[in-house]
């Protein structure tokens, strides 16, 4: 097989291969991919996946002008088989109406007064994990991270009803995980959807097992509303809520925002969340820095919802490590008819990508990418960061719903943890696997160390520093 090779110049590309376009180095890496089409063809970069031509943009202007034009001169870009069977019809892939629909009918259960609601659910999770854990001990970070944002998803998506079930709902979603990114990554991503493949056999086996467990819990809630009991759990705001004519969801939309939701509140944080600690474990003076400001703001005391706003360097952390490592790794579109980008026309047809990691590690926007540095996002930072420079959650009208809860609960759980110990990983960078979300490629292992200047045992009178205080 041969390889043609588009004209260099305006409009250049990569190679390509016949049939497969530029699928076996998207395959190979395609982190990797974003980042050389950016640094060896530009801004603006002709490539195809397979049969789909695409563009990749690379500046933040345009990759704005993208995110604010899907709903109208463009849509949103089939993904496979495989990432359809886990999220369904659901807000994240439905179009026109049917999305303005299922939109409205989400939105209002993760408004700002709804997070500020469970907040106490995350701080609640995270000081049990705490007290579980020991000094010296070495722990998976990832595992750690994963089950603590589970428990607060299952209790604020669910509410009580899910306790117990945890397991075989992360069982089913690690493997979804798996079988969607390398389905993305091969040529399964092109074969119709009644082709049976073990890959696909693996993820109706999965999507299974979220169905059955979804089920049992909507159940539950509907038989505890029926005999009159009041929750105020994220399903049963999905469950009472009502479009403009009065129509409830369906069972099946029901089950396919729950998913969506469920990996916006738990997948997201527990990866931004283990990048995080990963990242201070290398940087001791950011570290020190988070350490001053929660003595400084929480004195020791569990924080609270209204705490948020006054941990700015908490946030700051969590905002460059969702940089570094941006959850959703890549955004795409289908070009309608007369769209286009910066002025430029876009054919119709034609797929328009924008990658958060490669433009996140643009030393354009980010002076010394690389870095890890939570003061590029001071309020006087000598870089101001351009508008859509930074979009780990996405924009425009279809930006993640969950972003708030995300931020607030990678923060909120951060404080609480980051009191009481250091997770000690070394300097030494995981590998990544860009799934669904971009994950970890395998354990990250840390030893507990004692964070400075707090007592890991019962403090002063014999009260544990970092307790609720009366």
């Amino acid at each position: 097989m041969t390889a043609t090779t588009l004209p260099r110049g305006a409009g250049s590309g990569p190679r390509q291969w016949p049939l497969l376009g530029n699928l076996p180095a998207f395959a190979r890496d395609p982190l990797a991919f974003f980042e050389s089409l950016r640094d060896d063809y530009g801004d603006w970069v002709p490539w195809a996946l397979g049969p789909q031509r695409n563009v990749l943009v690379s500046r933040p202007e345009h990759a704005g002008e993208l995110l604010g034009a899907v709903e109208g001169t463009f849509k949103p870009m089939e993904l496979g088989w495989a990432f359809h069977q886990l999220l369904g019809d659901g807000v994240v892939l439905a179009t026109g109406d049917d999305w303005r629909r299922k939109r409205a009918l989400v939105q209002p259960a993760v408004r700002p007064r709804q997070v500020r609601a469970y907040a106490a659910t995350m701080v609640e999770c995270a000081d049990a994990l705490a007290r579980g854990w020991r000094e010296g001990d070495r722990i998976d970070v990832h595992r750690e991270m994963a089950g603590l944002t589970q428990r607060i998803a299952v209790r604020t998506l669910f509410g009580s009803d899910a306790a117990g079930r945890e397991a075989p709902i992360s069982a089913a979603m690690a493997t979804a995980q798996r079988e969607l990114g390398a389905e993305f990554r091969g040529v399964t991503l092109f074969l119709p959807p009644w082709v049976r493949t073990p890959g696909r056999r693996r993820m109706r086996e999965a999507v299974a097992v979220l169905d059955r467990e979804i089920e049992h819990v909507i159940r539950e809630h509907e038989a505890a509303s029926a005999a009159g009991a009041e929750r105020d759990d994220l399903l049963s705001r999905l469950l009472a809520a009502r479009d403009e004519h009065g129509a409830p969801l369906s069972r099946k939309e029901l089950r396919d925002e729950s998913i969506t939701l469920y990996i916006g509140g738990h997948e997201t944080t527990s990866t931004t969340l283990t990048w995080a600690w990963q990242l201070l474990s290398g940087a001791p003076a950011a570290r020190a820095r988070l350490t001053e400001e929660l003595d400084r703001v929480l004195g020791g005391r569990l924080p609270a919802y209204e705490d948020y706003a006054r941990l700015t360097w908490t946030q700051q952390v969590v905002k460059e490590a969702l940089r570094i490592y941006p959850p959703i790794w890549l955004i795409s579109a289908v070009a309608g008819e007369g769209a286009s980008i910066g002025g430029r026309p876009v054919a119709a047809g034609t797929g328009v990508w924008t990658s958060p990691w490669s433009m996140h590690r643009d030393e354009r926007w980010f002076p010394d990418p690389e870095a890890f540095r939570p003061e590029r996002w001071d309020a006087d930072a000598p870089h101001p960061v351009p508008e859509h420079a930074w979009i780990p959650f996405g924009g425009g009208p279809r930006a993640c719903l969950g972003a708030r809860f995300a931020l607030v609960e990678a923060a909120l759980v951060l404080a609480v943890l980051a009191q009481r110990f250091h997770l000690d990983s070394g300097s030494e960078p995981a590998g990544v696997f860009p799934g669904l979300t971009l994950q970890p490629s395998g354990p990250v292992r840390a030893t507990l160390r004692p964070a400075r200047g707090v007592s890991l045992g019962a403090g002063p009178g014999g009260e544990d520093p970092a307790a609720p205080q009366s």
